[in-house]
């Protein structure tokens, strides 16, 4: 009868043993999903404020530019962002427009003009310097010239453009004028001879009538 008394106790103190140990593993296990969910939570904000926006300032000086024929241009093209990126990482483009259409000088920080190396940027990137250096410039290279910048996400920026007009030399008592002022004074002489014409001619005829009755009185 004891025996039977003493297995019965054992087996019973097997049994709460048992309980014990499954319970503890169910509750680690409950506890590790429980935190393991709650690092899956938490995790998505950190990811979240990772993405910056892009904010890019480009700006273009002078708006308008003169030069003569054979001189050296610089057009300024300067771009910030306040969130301080490694700018030279930005790819920059330049083209310029006028009669003809669009014309691309300049693409990927390149000159891309077959056999032309009077275009080219001699800024510094990394500085957020992106200006276009023009040598011996001529009269073809007259039109709108405009900056264009494109962020890491492919946003593209472009500056308002610098207008460039070329002066050439007339080689006439070695004055130096603007194919606009050249137009001008030409029309402005005809005009003016159109005037005189117009003026002149009734007095013209006075005389001459008064010429013609003092030869008859005569």
């Amino acid at each position: 009868m004891s025996q039977h008394i003493g297995k019965l106790c054992r087996s019973a103190a097997s049994s709460f043993l048992l309980f014990l140990l499954v319970d503890v593993g169910v509750s680690d296990g409950s506890a590790s999903k429980e935190n393991a969910a709650v690092t899956h939570v938490t995790a998505w904000p950190s990811l979240l404020t990772t993405r910056e926006t892009w904010h890019l300032l480009v700006t273009q000086t002078p708006a308008k530019e003169k030069a003569k024929e054979g001189e050296t241009v610089v057009l300024n093209c300067r771009f910030h962002s306040p969130q301080r990126p490694f700018l030279a990482d930005l790819m920059v483009k330049w083209y310029k427009e006028d009669e003809k259409g669009q014309m691309d000088l300049l693409e990927n920080n390149m000159t891309i003009l077959p056999n032309n190396s009077r275009v080219f940027m001699g800024g510094d990137l990394s500085q957020g310097d992106a200006s276009l250096v023009i040598l011996n410039v001529t009269t073809s290279d007259h039109g709108i010239y405009f900056c264009e910048v494109t962020l890491p996400d492919g946003k593209v920026v472009t500056g308002d453009g610098t207008k460039l007009r070329i002066r050439r030399a007339l080689g006439l008592f070695g004055i130096e004028e603007s194919i606009g002022t050249i137009i001008g004074v030409v029309a402005a002489g005809i005009g003016g001879v159109v005037v005189l014409i117009i003026v002149l001619t009734p007095q013209l005829r006075r005389c001459v009538l008064c010429m013609r009755q003092g030869s008859r009185q005569g």
